[in-house]
């Protein structure tokens, strides 16, 4: 895996912190350019000039929010403009937000969708059209291991990762006689800035995956063709096990797991 992409260019959103930049180091140290886009273009041009130096390879940074609608096109128009082929692209990009719906801000919401799905469809339109003409490329698709049920006070989010798997799954069956691979990484907790952002930090796992045992993961399982993999073996229990109890169950059970505590 580590040589599979060695001179092509793959875009990575999200890329300033977490899973995003675990992804790029690993691609980095496989000798792949990079494309990196994110809000924060500090960290960006900061991870962009440390992978150049230590692996000598070609960097381009698109500071792009993808809540915003016009951002796919623009980091689409970018890479054209730069006269770059993405062979590999990977949506990485997407965040969540604990709490009761009507708790949360409208916006908020709103831009979770639109992070999390409208983007993630905008930016695979734009850059698997390219790949079918050409014969050939990937997509990884961050997912979650909260795609496969229904997760109470993180309901938005669930759902919109649950639309990422079924999106990729599906995608993959489309795309394999174009020589397309396509992959959702369902990562269960994981060491990053997430749960910060999402304003759960007190249901964070006490054993989490590390970014970068993540990001290996997600390359290894897209390289191999799979089209979607679970990272971690407990996760993987987690979520199949859940196939033989009742959905009503499985819901009830992460409710008592995410309630909000009645002290606060």
């Amino acid at each position: 895996m580590q040589n599979e992409w060695k001179g092509k260019w793959g875009l990575v959103t999200g890329a300033s912190a977490g899973i995003g930049a675990a992804i790029a180091r690993n691609l980095a140290a496989g000798g792949t350019h990079l494309v990196l886009t994110a809000r924060r273009r500090d960290r960006l041009d900061e991870l962009a000039a440390e992978l150049s130096v230590k692996h000598q390879i070609r960097t381009e940074v698109i500071a792009a929010d993808l809540s915003q609608p016009e951002a796919p096109e623009k980091i689409y128009s970018g890479t054209r403009q730069m006269g770059i082929e993405i062979e590999l692209l990977i949506n990485n990009a997407g965040f969540g937000q604990y709490g009761e719906l009507p708790t949360v801000e409208t916006q908020r919401l709103l831009d979770m969708v639109q992070v999390n799905c409208v983007a993630v469809v905008h930016l695979t339109r734009l850059f698997v059209a390219d790949m079918v003409a050409r014969g050939r490329g990937d997509i990884l698709i961050l997912a979650s291991t909260a795609s496969f049920q229904a997760v109470p006070y993180i309901s938005t989010y669930a759902a919109t990762k649950a639309f990422d798997l079924l999106f990729a799954e599906g995608l993959a069956e489309e795309m394999k006689p174009h020589g397309i691979r396509v992959c959702a990484l369902c990562p269960g907790s994981t060491e990053s800035e997430f749960h910060v952002v999402a304003g759960q930090e007190k249901f964070t796992m006490k054993q989490q995956e590390t970014a970068e045992k993540v990001a290996r993961t997600g390359l290894q399982a897209l390289a191999a063709g799979k089209s979607y993999v679970i990272s971690g073996f407990r996760n993987y229990l987690g979520a199949q096990s859940q196939r033989l109890v009742p959905r009503r169950l499985v819901s009830k059970i992460a409710a008592g797991m995410f309630r909000p505590s009645k002290n606060k």
